[in-house]
């Protein structure tokens, strides 16, 4: 049985090997695209093939995380920001959730992000040169902070921007210190291997909805028992500075904050150049460039 999206085909003719947003329940897929498109030759990737991510402690020295508290504080308060389409505030709260093209709004982020020891991991995963497919500040407040439901990014990316393939990779450093109790990431190891098709038509514009609370593209609690059954949960904590180095397609989710604890950081999305958008796959249109960015221009340091 073929199965096919409820909305749009593979662009270009393509065929799609990841197919999802369907209107009837469909197997997982088992990946055949490597994880690590590269040759892992540094001992703080180890472990990035068979989990499908990487832990690194202190990317960020001290004198830094204070600087870039700084610096999100900064834009977190800037009023003019508050009118932008990339300024993201939570529901219920009212409060920042997120910043995106954030590489382009601060000058010291733009200069991390060209940083050897920051570009220079995804380029040794993904085997290729690499750009900027999103980058965002992500701020999760004490007491109210929302949570994100269990979800591939490569699903969203594949559906609604036209991202071929898993080869793309995710870094979240830490700016604030991630207890397991103030809405770490939780992460399933290994989890990378398996495709979810997920079920739903994609609505139009679909992603100012999903960038506060995503309802569509997530799968279901079936398909989360299986793969927390077969893969584990594990949890991502660390002191200010350390940084979760993970592949596109890891199932991963957050839960709401209900402490004190504040917990916010600068996520840096890296897809390689020989994997540049097409059109979607499941979705009537793209996203906009803030979200899913179509310059491919290699980083340089």
């Amino acid at each position: 049985m073929v199965w096919q999206h409820t909305d749009t085909l593979p662009a270009r003719g393509q065929t799609d090997r990841y197919p999802t947003r369907l209107d009837r329940p469909a197997p997982h897929v088992d990946r055949a695209d490597p994880t690590a498109w590269g040759q892992i030759r540094s001992k703080e990737l180890s472990t990035f093939e068979a989990d499908g991510f990487s832990v690194l402690d202190g990317l960020l020295r001290p004198d830094e995380v204070s600087e870039f508290s700084g610096e999100i504080d900064r834009l977190a308060g800037d009023s003019a920001l508050r009118a932008d389409d990339r300024f993201i505030v939570e529901k219920a709260s009212n409060r920042v959730r997120s910043i995106f093209e954030v590489h382009k709004i601060s000058p010291m982020i733009a200069e991390l992000v060209r940083e050897e020891r920051i570009v220079g991991l995804a380029r040794e995963v993904l085997g290729s040169e690499v750009y900027i497919h999103q980058s965002r500040v992500n701020y999760m407040p004490g007491f109210r902070g929302a949570g994100f439901y269990w979800h591939s990014d490569f699903e969203t990316w594949h559906a609604e921007d036209g991202m071929p393939a898993p080869r793309a990779v995710s870094l979240s450093i830490a700016l604030t210190d991630n207890f397991a109790v103030n809405g770490s990431l939780m992460v399933m190891p290994g989890s990378q291997r398996t495709f979810v098709p997920c079920l739903g038509s994609t609505p139009a514009d679909h992603y100012r909805e999903s960038l506060q609370e995503q309802e569509i593209g997530v799968p279901s609690n079936g398909d989360i028992t299986t793969l927390a059954h077969r893969y584990g949960i594990t949890q991502f904590t660390g002191e200010a500075g350390a940084a979760l180095l993970f592949d596109s397609n890891v199932m991963h989710a957050s839960a709401n904050n209900i402490t004190p604890f504040a917990r916010s950081n600068i996520f840096l999305v890296f897809n390689s150049v020989e994997n540049t958008l097409v059109e979607p796959y499941a979705a009537p249109a793209r996203r906009p460039e803030y979200v899913a960015s179509r310059d491919f221009t290699p980083l340089r340091g």
